[in-house]
């Protein structure tokens, strides 16, 4: 089923060539357990659906799904929004749950929204145990989309003062997960931080960026 998703999904990205009044993708927030606040930036996913339908062409319901990593409705999405600040964990139902979910074309993207680096990086290598998160480099194709970000993913909020980062896992040369760290690009498309104008411009670009990358690689 979710091949059949991710292929209307591409023909709707990449030509731009049809206009339907049912929007026919929806985006999806990813519920874990942990304590971590995944909940968190409740109009990230509403307002990147927005920017995304009116710069790139794209038809998402402005509203968003809520899955649980461990349930077979992450299978309806081919991608997923995970965020939070602190502690995130998989059992080895959920690990193996969204392994198959991202080997059979679905993709994760995870946001630092600060203080859960410690714990991705354990829960992905459950997921993954034979892959390492890789910093991506400047000329990665995910930074070159519809938008130029010549010096990789652009800094939204300060943390600890330390240089933006976006990291990757790699099945077989294909990317199924983008972790930003330091960046904060969920509170960028969030509203309710009043950032400037031109974070928020930055912020929603490069998730653009994400989305149309996503889709033109399945």
């Amino acid at each position: 089923m979710i091949k059949k998703i991710l292929f209307f999904a591409l023909v709707s990205v990449v030509t731009f060539s049809f206009t339907i009044d049912k929007p026919t993708l929806k985006l999806a927030l990813l519920k874990y357990n942990g304590g971590g606040d995944w909940y968190n930036d409740v109009n990230s996913l509403k307002n990147l659906a927005a920017f995304c339908n009116k710069n790139l062409g794209t038809n998402f319901e402005l509203d968003y799904a809520t899955v649980e990593v461990g349930s077979a409705d992450i299978y309806n999405h081919s991608f997923l929004y995970m965020t939070g600040h602190g502690n995130v964990v998989f059992s080895n139902q959920e690990a193996e749950n969204l392994r198959n979910y991202l080997l059979a074309g679905g993709f994760l993207f995870v946001n630092d929204d600060y203080g859960m680096d410690p714990f991705i990086r354990p829960a992905l290598k459950k997921v993954f145990p034979e892959l390492e998160l890789t910093e991506l480099p400047y000329a990665h194709p995910i930074y070159h989309q519809r938008y130029e970000f010549p010096n990789g993913i652009p800094k939204i909020h300060e943390h600890d003062n330390k240089p933006p980062k976006g990291y990757g896992l790699v099945w077989e040369g294909r990317l199924v997960a983008f972790y930003n760290y330091e960046s904060d690009l969920g509170d960028g498309w969030d509203d309710v931080h009043k950032d400037p104008e031109d974070l928020r411009q930055k912020a929603l670009q490069m998730g653009a960026n994400i989305i149309r990358y996503v889709f033109q690689q399945q």
